[in-house]
Formats: structure tokens, C-alpha cells, sequence
């Protein structure tokens, strides 16, 4: 894109996003997809996580190598032998925005929360099978499990094991995480218009950050103002214009002219897991047989729609685990291999026939499944580009795009055969507990897989006491899941966060997209 169009493109969409550049008061950032609400229980949906995390703490923080849980809230903890028992000790100086004290009753609530069943909190997993949770004086914690779980302090690192104050969730009932959400996080919720921008005020209280930041805390702005802008175009021109200070949803195909730009700098989180992938619900005939789930897997040209997509700025995927992920198991890196004329011959020997208009037919019935995703993300110009790919072999993806606002939501309605969204993993643990457990189904484990020696290995890795054994049974699973083609990976997607040079300390982060995480450091 070059400098006229971007001006006039920004021209178009100024009056709609302009905000100006930051002050000693506010920060002005911009993010292409908003949340239908955030309460972190209630959801797997990242745009939701990364204003949660600034508002809100977890017992633990991720330090910047993306494996290492450090003291938060939480100052110290200890284990007992049979890895059952995590006894907490917590900081005595913390309180929420609301100004109530911080105490181990407030983590106490959270926890039964989010295991209470009329939560529906899809990623309750996360914190372990809670046997019972007590607060013998104020600020110590005894969280006993029914089994261990060997990647507890990573999990309690994540947004959906944020600390809420019971008092605010009480007093908002449905409307809690949309006109409000007390926290204890270095911002506090000050409002928010759907699908326009979200408003963040600082916690003048706050100092209690977590090592891995210069900041203790307070923060250096007294508001952030996040706004909404979807387009691409009105995101890249902003940015340009110095109109906006940070972002981290810049169109990937614009990274270059970012990199070269000299108002912007652009700084990747390292490490980074972010993979883009189409899912398949095995209980939809037309995807039930995994030979029809290969032969679309190995029809596209991931190298193609890294190149010409992504420009670049992704890696094509054959493994649903990163290579550098804790616990990939290298021997599922010959499973997805690119073949046309097997995919074809594939697809022969289910029974799908070519018909007169090149698309296949089987009891008249076409094999055109309908793909969801959410329309402003990376998933809808992969989609288009593997529609282009799968026509050849006779399949017709049906391409339903959907805002983010009622993505997840149309996505609960099961009504598709395949789904797309780029999910970022700490781990192999952490990948394959999400989404193969049946205990998941139906949301995050859209493809509905049931599997008795999926569940039985995914147990055993969790409640493993050695790195050996965690690592053998997750690779059991790695293989198992692959073999089924229950998921097409396409790219590793990087992650960028582009911010104006004025802007000094804004180290990005990996943690669930979250690149600004608390943004303690950041600074004029």
C-alpha cells in the first residue's frame, strides 16, 4: 500500500477512529476485534482476555520466556508430596479498583465460581479438579485437587484465572464484565460502547507488579482508550498518521511497510504459539469419514498462503503443536503431507463422485460444508484462499463469516461442519486439554471427539509427577488426534505489536495474545 492510499484510506475512517496521540494522560491503542462481554469465566475468546489481564491479576504471572510461573498476587506457594495440594501465601497490600482489601476470601470465591456449573466456564479445566479450597487466616490459601496436575502454576498464569471481587459480580449479576468488572489489575473498568472502544482508567493504587516489569506500579497514563476499528486499511493509515500510540492486531500484510516506516517500531513476542487452524465436527456426515478431513488437509499449499496471505509473517503448520512447544512430540511431523492426487483418490474411495459442475456428490447430496469464522481476522482470507485450493479436488467450502461480537456464539450453535480461529497455547499439555478432552464438548471441543484412550492419556499426562511421563503421554495424544485429521493446521502465526517510537517500554508479551499484558513499563 503506498502513502497516498494509505492517507486517503485514513481520510475515510478518520472521522469514525480518530483519537490523537498520547498524552501525559492517555494512551491511545487500537485492536481490530471486540468481545461480547468480559467476564473471563464465561469464555475462551482472546479479544475478552487481553482487556481482562489489564484489569484484572492471577495468583501467578508468565515471566517473558512463556514457561516460567513467577509470584503475583500470590508471593510464594509450596506443594505437598503427592502434587494434590498448593498452599498459597498472598501479598497483604493489594486491593481492588472498588478500593476493598484483597484477601484470600476473594480467591476462595473465584475458584468456586468458576467451578459452580451455572458459570459454564468453558476453560474450568484450567485450574485443576478442585477437591476443596480454604483460607485458614487471610492471606493464606489451601487449593487441594483430586488428583495432581502438572501444569497448575502454568494454567494459573491465564485470564480465566483472574481474581474477582464477589461484591462487584453480585451487585452487576447479568451485567457483570459488560458494565463493569471490579479488579485488582494495574487499570481499572471505566466503560464500554460494543463494537466502538473500551475505556481503561489507572489504578492509582497499584503496586504490586510482577517481577518481570521495571513498573511496579502505578502506570504512567491515566487512561487508556482502546477503540474499535476492523478495517484493515483504517488500522494501517491510523498508525502511519500517528493518530494511534500501540496496536497488536496490524495487518499482518502490512508488517514490512511498518518495519520501514519511521514513525513505528515493530516488536515480535518471543516466544510465540499461535496457530491458525480449520476444525472438523466429526458428528456432521459430511466430515464423519477422516479420509474426506485428510484429503481437504492435503490439498492447500501452506507455503502458498504463508507467502502470499500472510506475506511472510506466518509459518506454514503440518503439526497442531509448534516444534518448539513444551512437549511436541516430533514424530507427528510426517503425518500431514501435501499430496493433490491422494487427496483426490482419497475422496474417491469414500464415495464422493465428481458431478457436472466439477463439485463431488454422494447420495445427492454435494460435498459443500459450511466453514465459520469470525470475517475481520486472519481466518477469512486463509479461508478464501483454501476454497480456491479445494475446488480442484471438488469440494465447495461454503464460507460463512461472522462479526466478532456473535462469532462465538454462532459457533455454539453447532450448525457447521468446520470452524476456523487462530488459538494461542502455552504448551502441548495446554493445546490438547483445551480442545481434545470430552469433557470440553461442545465448546472448545467443537469436533465433538469422544475417546476413552484420548481422555485416559490426557488424565495421565496431567496428573503426571515427572517431565518424562507428562511428555509421553501428551505425545500419545499429538499422534492419536493427528492420525484422525480431526483439525487442518495451516500457520503458525506470528505476533507482532506495532507501537508509535514515542512510546518506550512496550515489550510485547505472548500470553494468549495479550502482547500488552499489564503494560506497566510503557511510557512517553
Amino acid at each position: 500500500m503506498t502513502r497516498p492510499v494509505l492517507r486517503a484510506a485514513f481520510a475515510l475512517g478518520a472521522a469514525a477512529i480518530l483519537a490523537g496521540p498520547a498524552s501525559a494522560q492517555t494512551l491511545n491503542m487500537m485492536k481490530s476485534i471486540d468481545a461480547p462481554h468480559y467476564d473471563a469465566q464465561r469464555t475462551t475468546w482472546g479479544p475478552t482476555s487481553d482487556i481482562v489481564n489489564m484489569i484484572q491479576d492471577t495468583l501467578v504471572a508468565l515471566d517473558w520466556d512463556g514457561r516460567t510461573p513467577i509470584p503475583y498476587l500470590a508471593k510464594s506457594w509450596s506443594v505437598s508430596p503427592d502434587g494434590r495440594t498448593y498452599t498459597f501465601k498472598l501479598r497483604d497490600d493489594v486491593s481492588f479498583c472498588s478500593g476493598k482489601k484483597f484477601t484470600a476470601e476473594d480467591v476462595v470465591y473465584s475458584f468456586k465460581r468458576l467451578k459452580d456449573p451455572a458459570t459454564k466456564a468453558p476453560y474450568a479445566w484450567r485450574a485443576g479438579t478442585i477437591k476443596e479450597l480454604r483460607a485458614p487466616d487471610p492471606y493464606t490459601v489451601e487449593y487441594e485437587m483430586e488428583e495432581p496436575f502438572s501444569e497448575l502454576l502454568l494454567q494459573l498464569t491465564m485470564f480465566t484465572n483472574v481474581i474477582h471481587n464477589k461484591e462487584s459480580v453480585e451487585a452487576l449479576g447479568k451485567d457483570y464484565g459488560i458494565k463493569g468488572a471490579d479488579g485488582t489489575g494495574p487499570w481499572c473498568f471505566e466503560s464500554w460502547q460494543p463494537r466502538t472502544q473500551i475505556v481503561l482508567k489507572r489504578h492509582d493504587a497499584y503496586r504490586w507488579g510482577p517481577s518481570m516489569y521495571k513498573n511496579k506500579g502505578p502506570v504512567k497514563f491515566e487512561r487508556l482508550v482502546i477503540k474499535i476499528v476492523p478495517e484493515d486499511s483504517s488500522r494501517v493509515a491510523a498508525m502511519m498518521a500517528g493518530q494511534f500510540d500501540i496496536t497488536h492486531q496490524f495487518p499482518a500484510q502490512f508488517i514490512s511497510q511498518a518495519k520501514a516506516a519511521p514513525m513505528l517500531l515493530v516488536h515480535g513476542a518471543k516466544p510465540n504459539f499461535q496457530l491458525l487452524y480449520f476444525g472438523y465436527k466429526i458428528t456432521r456426515p459430511m466430515v464423519a469419514d477422516k479420509r474426506v478431513r485428510e484429503a481437504m488437509s492435503i490439498a492447500i499449499n501452506r507455503a502458498e498462503i504463508a507467502k502470499a496471505i500472510l506475506l511472510g509473517n506466518a509459518e506454514p503448520a503440518f503439526t497442531i503443536v509448534d516444534k518448539d512447544a513444551l512437549d511436541h512430540d516430533p514424530r507427528t511431523a510426517g503425518i500431514v503431507k501435501e499430496d493433490l492426487e491422494r487427496a483426490k483418490k482419497l475422496l474417491d474411495e469414500a464415495g464422493w463422485k465428481v458431478g457436472a459442475d466439477g463439485i463431488r456428490e454422494k447420495d445427492g447430496v454435494k460435498l459443500a460444508p459450511k466453514v465459520y469464522f469470525t470475517a475481520n481476522a486472519n481466518s477469512a482470507r486463509v479461508g478464501d484462499a483454501i476454497q480456491g485450493y479445494l475446488r480442484k479436488i471438488g469440494v465447495d467450502w461454503r464460507l460463512n463469516p461472522w462479526d466478532s461480537t456473535i462469532a462465538a456464539a454462532k459457533m455454539a450453535e453447532q450448525d457447521y461442519e468446520i470452524w476456523s480461529v487462530t488459538v494461542p497455547y502455552l504448551s502441548a499439555g495446554d493445546l490438547m486439554n483445551i480442545y481434545f478432552d470430552s469433557r470440553n464438548i461442545p465448546t472448545p471441543n467443537r469436533m465433538n471427539w469422544k475417546d476413552a484412550e484420548t481422555d485416559e492419556w490426557l488424565k495421565l499426562g496431567r496428573s503426571a509427577l515427572t517431565e518424562a511421563d507428562r511428555a509421553k503421554y501428551y505425545a500419545l495424544v499429538q499422534e492419536k488426534v493427528m492420525r484422525e485429521h480431526l483439525w487442518m493446521p495451516v500457520l503458525n502465526i506470528n505476533m507482532d505489536e506495532v507501537v508509535n517510537r514515542k512510546i518506550k517500554g512496550a515489550r510485547p508479551h505472548m500470553l494468549y495474545q495479550n502482547t500488552f499484558y499489564k503494560g506497566l513499563d510503557a511510557s512517553l
